[in-house]
C-alpha cells in the first residue's frame, strides 16, 4: 500500500493497547473463567467484520509477510471470501424472501465457523501481534447490543454476575477513527468510512488511491485527533 496512514495506525495501536490492557485486567481477575490459551483457535472460527481503519491496517501489515506465506494466505482468502459472499447472499435472500427476522439471522451467522485465512497450518495466526479488536476481546463476556455473549471454551457460568465489555463502545471509536482516517484523505465517497469487511476481502483488497476515491487535484483534509473513551467506560458490571 503506496498511501501513508502513520499517524491513523498509531492512533489505532493505541487502542488496541487499551484493549489489550482490559483483556489481562479480567485475565487476572477471572483465570478460571478465561481459558485463552495458545494452541486455542476457536475464535479463528468466527465470521466478523472490520471497521475500514482495520481493514487498512491489517493490509498494510499482510504485506511485510515472505511472499510465499502471502501467497498462501490469499489462496485460502479467497477461498474464504467466496464463503462470506455466499452467506451474506443467503442472509439477504431469507429476510427479503423468507421474511426472518434480523435477530434469527444474526444468530445463524454467529454459528457459522469459517476458518480465518491468516491461521497456518500449525494454528498460530500469521499477524498475531497485529490482530484486529474482535481476536483481542473474544474470549471475555461481551455485551452485544444488550445481550452477552462468551466463548463456549470459557468457564463462565450463566446466571453468575460478571464485568462485561459493551462492544457498542468498541465500535464506535473504531467507527470514529475510520470517519477521521476518511476525511483527511479527501475521499470523494462519503460514506466510505461506514464500509465494513471480512478479514479475506481485507486481505486480497488493493487499497490504492482509485478504491478509496482520493481526489488527486485535491490535498487532504486537516482534522484533530481522534479520541476514544476511557478503559472503564467500556465495561460494565451484569454479565452472565
Amino acid at each position: 500500500m503506496s498511501l501513508d496512514f502513520t499517524q491513523h495506525f498509531a492512533k489505532y495501536e493505541k487502542f488496541l493497547q487499551q484493549l489489550d490492557s482490559i483483556f489481562e485486567r479480567m485475565q487476572k481477575d477471572y483465570p478460571q473463567e478465561i481459558t485463552c490459551r495458545q494452541g486455542c483457535t476457536d475464535c479463528c472460527y468466527a465470521l466478523f467484520d472490520l471497521h475500514l481503519v482495520e481493514a487498512l491496517y491489517l493490509n498494510h501489515k499482510f504485506g511485510i509477510l515472505g511472499q510465499d506465506e502471502r501467497d498462501r494466505i490469499l489462496i485460502d482468502a479467497d477461498k474464504a471470501d467466496r464463503k462470506v459472499h455466499k452467506l451474506k447472499k443467503d442472509m439477504a435472500r431469507a429476510s427479503s424472501k423468507e421474511g426472518r427476522d434480523n435477530e434469527e439471522l444474526l444468530s445463524k451467522v454467529s454459528r457459522e465457523r469459517l476458518r480465518c485465512p491468516l491461521l497456518r497450518d500449525d494454528d498460530k495466526c500469521a499477524l498475531y501481534e497485529c490482530r484486529p479488536a474482535t481476536c483481542r476481546l473474544y474470549g471475555l463476556p461481551l455485551d452485544i447490543e444488550g445481550e452477552t455473549h462468551t466463548c463456549g471454551k470459557t468457564g463462565f457460568v450463566t446466571g453468575e454476575k460478571y464485568p462485561t465489555v459493551k462492544m457498542r463502545n468498541v465500535h464506535q471509536n473504531l467507527a470514529r477513527m475510520s470517519q477521521e482516517l476518511a476525511a483527511d484523505i479527501g475521499s470523494k465517497y462519503k460514506q466510505l468510512h461506514t464500509m465494513l469487511l471480512p478479514v479475506s476481502t481485507a486481505l486480497l483488497t488493493e487499497f490504492d488511491s482509485e478504491y478509496l476515491g482520493i481526489k488527486k487535484d485535491e490535498k487532504p483534509l486537516e482534522h484533530g485527533a481522534a479520541t476514544s473513551q476511557g478503559v472503564d467506560d467500556w465495561v460494565i458490571g451484569g454479565g452472565e
